[in-house]
């Protein structure tokens, strides 16, 4: 029996979609929330967990960061998946039949020039997939859904208009999430290490506790804050940084940063995907 990766969302998701491609070995899950993939990774019902963790037009998706260090999981893998966005409808419905589209609003707004050309009227749906089965369900030939190719296979649906999405290189991150740390070097692109901390309260801490990564060469691809527990002076951040922990400009660095912050807690090293190079 092939294992399990757990995903939030419905069959026919791009998490779904996203489990397919980067691990078409193991069997997809989904999950309600999640929350409840990563309980499903924690109890182990699956082994891993294909988490969106931000989209580069929409930017990062919200709550994940707050999720990830009290999780008790770690960053094993990352995936850059294409969203191909496409107008599903019922078979034989042709493109001048359909008045509405539902969908998530995420993915209506990033559909607005394809919408407006056509005089479609967006409705929002629960989530992508939800959407394509409710299209199937209501068996209603003006309404649609925008949604995956995959949705539409699901659900029986035809792609009457494929790759709509006003910005052709819309791309979803995913995080892949496991009960154990992997610190093995692997891959052919390098490696990522990503963590989360806070900083001391003393003056200017962040700027001095991001100079060691400067003066060391280590490049870091991603800093974000969000609150913590609800108070707006526990401001925690999220970081990616190019690089093994083990590499002596990263000890370094993760030595700089320690002496200027609260807690450094390590969440996962991992092999960069070959995308992440693109332009």
């Amino acid at each position: 029996m092939n294992s399990r990766i757990a995903f939030q969302g419905e069959p026919g998701a791009y998490s779904h979609e996203a489990c397919l491609k980067a691990y078409p070995g193991m069997d997809p899950m989904p999950c309600r929330t999640f929350e409840d993939a990563i309980e499903a990774v924690r109890k182990g019902d699956a082994e891993l967990a294909m988490l969106p963790v931000e989209n580069s037009i929409y930017g990062r998706v919200a709550d994940i960061h707050s999720l990830l260090p009290e999780s008790g999981l770690h960053i094993v893998d990352e995936a850059f998946v294409r969203v191909h966005i496409n107008l599903l409808a019922l078979p034989g419905t042709p493109l001048e039949r359909i008045e509405r589209a539902m969908s998530h609003t995420v993915l209506l707004g990033q559909c607005r020039d394809f919408l407006r050309e056509n005089g479609i009227h967006r409705v929002a749906g629960p989530d992508t997939a939800g959407s394509a089965r409710h299209v199937a369900e209501a068996g209603d030939p003006a309404l649609a859904a925008l949604a995956s190719e995959l949705a539409g296979e699901i659900y029986g649906l035809e792609a009457i208009a494929r790759h709509i999405e006003d910005h052709h290189r819309n791309t979803t991150r995913f995080l892949v999430m496991s009960r154990e740390l992997d610190l093995k070097r692997r891959g052919k692109h390098g490696m990522m290490t990503s963590f989360v901390f806070s900083v001391r309260n003393i003056p200017a801490a962040l700027y001095k506790a991001m100079g060691g990564f400067a003066t060391n060469g280590v490049n870091m691809t991603k800093l974000e804050s969000y609150m913590v527990d609800g108070n707006f002076t526990a401001t925690q951040f999220y970081a990616d940084i190019e690089g093994h922990p083990d590499d002596r400009n990263v000890q370094l660095a993760m030595e700089e940063l320690d002496y200027f912050t609260d807690k450094v807690t390590l969440l996962g090293v991992y092999p960069a995907d070959p995308r992440r190079r693109e332009g």
